[in-house]
Formats: C-alpha cells, sequence, structure tokens
C-alpha cells in the first residue's frame, strides 16, 4: 500500500473519528484513580465509543482482546487491561482507537495516579512536548525526519531516551498505513509530506534505556531495564499551513 492522500471529504470523517477519541479519553482521565482496575477503564470506553456511534478500533485487531491500551509504569504500549489495581503514585498511558464511518482516529495520554512523583510528572511533561515538537514540525513540504529529529531533539535534551523500536504510522480508512513515523532520525531525511496525508505521531519517551522487551501474553512491551515509560499520540492532518490536530477537543 502506498502513501495515502485523504480528500477534504475524507478529513472532515476523520475530524469526527478523533472527536470519539478525544471524548473518550477526556473521560477515561478523569475516571483513573488509585484502587481501579484497569479492566474498568477498557469498559468505560466500550460504553462511552457505542454511545458516540463509532466502533473501537483495537479491540479484534490482530486478536488484540481489549478495546483500549493500558499500560503501567515501565510499561510502554499493549498492555491489555485487566485485574491489575492502580496505587498511587503509578502512571498509565490509555491508548485509544475509533473508526466512524471507515475512517479511523488514534490517540493516546499519560497520566498520574493520584499524587505522583515531580520525576514522573516531568516525564510525562516532556513526552507531551516530544509530541508538539513533532507536531509543530509538520508541514506540506517537509520531510518525515524533520519530525523525527524534532522528537528526539526535545525528548534527548532532556535527559531522556525516546524508543526506537515502534513507531507512530500512516492512518486512514486503516489503523495502519504508510509510511512508518519514527521518533529518531535526521533532518532533511525520508518521505516528503503532501497536504492532505493523514498521520498518527506518537513519541514513547523513557526514562532509562530506550530498548524494549515483549511481555509473555504477546502483547505488552516494557523498557528493558525496568524504567519509567510515557506516551502521547495524535492524529493530524497536513495543511499548507500548521498541522490540524484531528484528535483534540
Amino acid at each position: 500500500m502506498g502513501i495515502s492522500i485523504k480528500s477534504d471529504a475524507d478529513i472532515a470523517v476523520m475530524r469526527q473519528a478523533g472527536r470519539v477519541v478525544a471524548t473518550v479519553l477526556d473521560m477515561l482521565k478523569l475516571q483513573v484513580k488509585p484502587g481501579m482496575k484497569t479492566k474498568e477503564l477498557d469498559s468505560i470506553a466500550a460504553k462511552e465509543v457505542v454511545r458516540l456511534g463509532a466502533t473501537p478500533s483495537f479491540k479484534g485487531y490482530r486478536g488484540y482482546p481489549a478495546n483500549i491500551c493500558a499500560s503501567v509504569n515501565d510499561e510502554i504500549v499493549h498492555g491489555i487491561p485487566g485485574d491489575r489495581v492502580l496505587k498511587e503514585g503509578d502512571i498509565i498511558s490509555l491508548d485509544f482507537g475509533a473508526i466512524f464511518d471507515g475512517f479511523q482516529g488514534d490517540a493516546a495520554i499519560t497520566v498520574g495516579v493520584g499524587k505522583i512523583t515531580p520525576e514522573a510528572r516531568k516525564l510525562i511533561e516532556t513526552t507531551d512536548g516530544a509530541l508538539r515538537a513533532g507536531i509543530a514540525a509538520v508541514r506540506h513540504g517537509v520531510r518525515l525526519g524533520d519530525i523525527a529529529s524534532a522528537i528526539q531533539e526535545y525528548a534527548e535534551s532532556r535527559g531522556y531516551s525516546v524508543v526506537r523500536e515502534y513507531t507512530g504510522h500512516g492512518i486512514g480508512r486503516e489503523m495502519h498505513e504508510e509510511p512508518l513515523v519514527p521518533n529518531f532520525g535526521e533532518p532533511g531525511r525520508g518521505p516528503i509530506l503532501q497536504k492532505g496525508m493523514t498521520i498518527a505521531i506518537e513519541p514513547m519517551v523513557n526514562v532509562g534505556d530506550w530498548r524494549t522487551k515483549v511481555g509473555a501474553n504477546r502483547w505488552t512491551v516494557s523498557t528493558i531495564d525496568g524504567s519509567l515509560s510515557a506516551h502521547f499520540e495524535h492524529t493530524i492532518a497536513v495543511t499548507n499551513g500548521a498541522a490540524e490536530v484531528l484528535t483534540a477537543l
């Protein structure tokens, strides 16, 4: 599959899908508290996405068993919701995708559970900032490496590492389309962005080593050294000017 250029009509539908994603994540953020199980968050997302007239993207995708990914502390991505009880001081990444009228939206946030340490708060703020740095680099005519470099420089200049084994991606009628959108790289390299491209930018940032390991469930990805990790993501559309964030309220 080549890189897909979306029409204005396509992007209008993706805007609606993105709004569903943003609404669900905003609700989940408010529900996170010590003592709750991660599967409770999944149940909330399942009910809300149906109420909003959309379908969850993740459930059943390549056999994934849940509506959201809920990754706690050293877990980077693809944490499966279950009986794990959230504790005061944990951080949790919530990743969610929705399909509306045949088009997809995908986004992620990381939030603290109750009172968190200054180290954890700084990690969350840095990862969010890295996403914003990547989005700010998006323009028609720039290369993908310009975005990747902006993310990497933002995170590494603050003493963190960026995950290299998992990336952002193109998105549209399929959740994962071309191109891959890495969080590290050199400016001036890679495909040229064009108006009408839609991509998901998603920095994953670690306190320690950037390398990863996959758990026994064959889904959950964690830091190789047990250090904290955070994850933020938005689906964006490339325009002639500043990028349009499709998964923001």
